[in-house]
């Protein structure tokens, strides 16, 4: 990143944490070189990739690799922000799977700078095949919401990319691949800002109820645009049986840690995916 001017830097650390993600980490380095305002810092923790000499190339002079074991992606972005920089007044935790449209830290930085109660700031979360390498043309996160019934789910997800969901608003939760946040409001939740005990799935809405019942406002900006392959299927029949396990568990965690009157839902859904393996 080296051969562009520092003109334009963003007060903000990059937390990226891989795992076998060769197929899309370059176009989101890409994506993070062509920032109008680049990030001061881009810190990468690999977690247990089964072959990570491809990381190597990466490295450069304003990007920190550190290696660990498969240690989950919660603790893998606690261990990111103990490497960021205290002088980054923002924390950007971004997938590799996440490609960021050029203008989006900067306007992310003046969103913050203009609304002081904000905490985490999500994008326009729409699809990318990264098989084919094209947009798919559908959204797939507009903030997380919670059904009637206990459910969290990303609002708009499948749906066309089209006229819907363009008005900015305080939403309940963010999704975890692209959550810009204050460094001021996260870092009384420090060493811990994601609960390990979730390993993966669910850290994120666990982040933002803790922030909101701390005053803190969680904001969709539909300026922010955002690519996000995504990692997952939405057909439950391809995922692995553990995986949907791990999700689960963990919305039965979620509900207990924060004395949800949800737990009947959460309880329900882990005991038919152990049972009957939906």
């Amino acid at each position: 990143m080296s051969d562009r001017p520092a003109a334009h830097i963003c007060p903000v650390t990059t937390i990226i944490v891989t795992h076998d993600s060769q197929p899309v980490i370059g176009r989101c380095l890409a994506a993070i070189r062509g920032q109008i305002a680049r990030p001061e810092q881009v810190v990468i923790v690999d977690s247990g990739s089964q072959e990570n000499s491809y990381l190597r190339r990466l490295e450069s002079d304003d990007v920190q690799l550190h290696y660990a074991d498969n240690i989950g992606f919660a603790a893998a972005n606690n261990l990111g922000v103990s490497l960021a920089s205290p002088a980054s007044r923002y924390l950007l935790f971004l997938n590799p799977d996440a490609f960021m449209s050029p203008g989006v830290l900067a306007a992310a930085a003046a969103i913050m700078a203009e609304n002081d109660r904000v905490g985490i700031v999500g994008g326009r979360l729409t699809g990318y095949d990264s098989d084919l390498d094209i947009p798919t043309g559908r959204l797939d996160s507009t903030g997380i919401f919670r059904r009637w019934y206990g459910k969290w789910y990303d609002r708009g997800q499948g749906q066309p990319d089209g006229a819907n969901y363009r008005s900015a608003q305080t939403v309940p939760a963010l999704c975890g691949a692209f959550l810009f946040c204050r460094r001021r409001a996260v870092d009384p939740e420090l060493p811990q800002l994601f609960d390990e005990a979730f390993f993966l799935y669910k850290e994120d809405i666990d982040l933002c109820l803790r922030l909101r019942r701390r005053g803190w406002q969680c904001r969709y900006e539909p300026k922010l645009g955002v690519f996000h392959c995504r990692g997952w299927t939405a057909d439950r029949k391809k995922m692995s049986r553990g995986v949907r396990l791990m999700a689960a568990r963990n919305e039965v965690r979620l509900t207990v840690k924060h004395r949800s009157p949800y737990i009947a839902w959460a309880l329900a859904k882990y005991l038919l995916v152990r049972a009957a393996d939906l």
